[in-house]
């Protein structure tokens, strides 16, 4: 079991990753605020992720904030082959609370503090969580770009972007990754998914395991994953990354058997067929 048999697709031209990644909101406590539950369980999910092949982990300044990436730190330092991507430009006030602050100067501070939480002199991937319509794009994106030149970021990614948002920051600098909400049937940014992998861009898709009525007892999913031996939810996955070579789904939990389930959806092999059913079906619930 292991996400080693996922292809690889190379982030920013130079990092090449396995397409199945892991998203570390989940490692926090209820409302992606403070610690987790199960703090132990969360160290080994973390381990045994890299364990199982996975070697790109997305996180957030404010998955918390902070403990998703004290976590990461604490469970995989020095991440020897393991890309860490994480983010800032939201603020965290209450559990379930998400404001968008773009305000370079806070941009630059929450890139300072990831550097020194996670434990590095360089982030492989920094996104902007989301673009702040109270501040100029070129101000926030050219924030990042002069943290780029300072070597503390490698690759700039977005999050949450239009056709058009995507295009304007991409004439300010090159992006590495766009990371927008998308999934079997939830697929409005199908537009900016054309694009990047048009591109070259990865996509990497948040809530990527909604399924909805399709994986009722009767539905299409179900009935497909029995098929493979599978859960709709390793299915949800298997069809992502058939979807696109540049897509890279990062599901999260904060217990192993689910982790270990996860992983194993990049050994299902979808075929032609079955993807074209699950796509019309997943068209039709969105």
């Amino acid at each position: 079991m292991t996400s080693a048999t996922s292809d690889t697709l190379t982030l920013g031209g130079d990092l090449a990753v396995h397409r199945l990644g892991f998203g570390a909101m989940r490692i926090t406590g209820t409302g992606v605020w403070g610690p987790p539950a199960d703090r132990d369980e969360c160290l080994r999910v973390l381990r045994r992720a890299v364990e199982l092949g996975v070697d790109f982990i997305d996180t957030a300044d404010s998955y918390g904030p902070y403990i998703s990436e004290e976590l990461i730190r604490e469970a995989l330092y020095p991440y020897d082959g393991v890309v860490i991507a994480t983010k800032a430009g939201l603020l965290r006030t209450a559990p379930d609370v998400w404001e968008p602050l773009g305000f370079p100067a806070y941009l630059r501070q929450e890139c300072e503090m990831s550097l020194r939480r996670l434990g590095v002199d360089t982030i492989d991937l920094f996104q902007l969580h989301r673009i702040d319509a109270k501040f100029p794009l070129e101000d926030q994106i050219g924030e990042l770009v002069a943290l780029q030149q300072e070597g503390k970021i490698r690759h700039i990614g977005v999050s949450e972007v239009t056709v058009e948002q995507l295009a304007a920051v991409r004439a300010i600098t090159p992006v590495a990754s766009v990371q927008n909400m998308f999934n079997l049937t939830m697929r409005a940014a199908e537009p900016v998914l054309d694009v990047c992998e048009a591109d070259g861009i990865a996509f990497i898709p948040w809530f990527p395991l909604a399924a909805g009525p399709l994986a009722a007892p009767d539905g299409p999913l179900q009935r497909i994953a029995a098929e493979h031996d599978a859960s709709p939810s390793q299915l949800a996955l298997a069809w992502l990354l058939k979807r696109s070579p540049v897509m890279v789904p990062i599901p999260g939990t904060s217990r192993v058997a689910h982790l270990e389930e996860n992983v194993a959806a990049a050994r299902i092999e979808l075929t032609d067929a079955e993807f074209d059913t699950l796509s019309e079906a997943g068209a039709a619930q969105g």
